[in-house]
């Protein structure tokens, strides 16, 4: 299999995902240019990580590739013991990553994008910021007593920590989330957290 990536895009959970599969792979670390090349267009057409290309089987969309890395994979965990609990468990929080989180911090990357008056720019990361907050609390909840944000490791685990690195990029306040800020420092100490890390030069 071999990954495209964007250094912390939310491909890098893919990445995190990969190392944790246990799966041979190879990774391309692409910037925004190499991402709209024509090279990569014919692999993904919108221009976009990430990209899985496992033989002739070309596949896009975070969840799906995690999900297919898991199915292929399944040793690894990463969707679960194999019941239908666990996997929509680990399905139940990578959606929460994917659809809920991650959206959320649109207006902060490009408040262009929702409003054209830039002197309102500073007021919309403002609120983006304080919903972000309260989205996180969702998760600050979920992992009191937990290690990982389903109740065993998967693959929304490494979403949920990339977003938490735009997070404090961005100055999204997440003072007082012991269980966040404990679950950061077990991703930063992971061994395939750090290899993604480090190839997408991000260490």
């Amino acid at each position: 299999m071999k990954l495209y990536t964007k250094p912390g895009a939310c491909s890098t959970a893919c990445h995190i995902s990969l190392h944790w599969s246990g799966a041979p792979f190879s990774v391309q670390v692409l910037t925004a240019e190499e991402m709209k090349s024509p090279a990569y267009l014919a692999i993904n057409p919108v221009g976009a990580v990430p990209a899985l290309e496992d033989g002739d089987f070309v596949l896009t969309q975070n969840a799906a590739i995690v999900g297919y890395i898991a199915d292929m994979y399944p040793a690894s965990g990463l969707g679960g013991d194999g019941s239908p609990r666990e996997r929509a468990e680990a399905n139940r929080w990578l959606a929460y990553c994917n659809a809920d989180l991650h959206p959320a911090f649109h207006p902060l990357f490009g408040p262009g994008r929702f409003i054209a008056d830039e002197s309102q720019f500073d007021a919309l990361r403002a609120t983006a910021r304080a919903r972000l907050r309260g989205m996180y609390a969702r998760a600050e909840a979920q992992l009191e007593g937990r290690q990982w944000i389903a109740g065993f490791r998967s693959y929304a685990d490494p979403y949920l920590y990339i977003t938490l690195r735009w997070a404090s990029k961005t100055g999204v306040d997440l003072s007082g989330f012991d269980n966040l800020a404990a679950f950061v420092r077990r991703m930063e100490a992971d061994a395939g957290a750090q290899a993604a890390l480090k190839a997408e030069g991000l260490s």
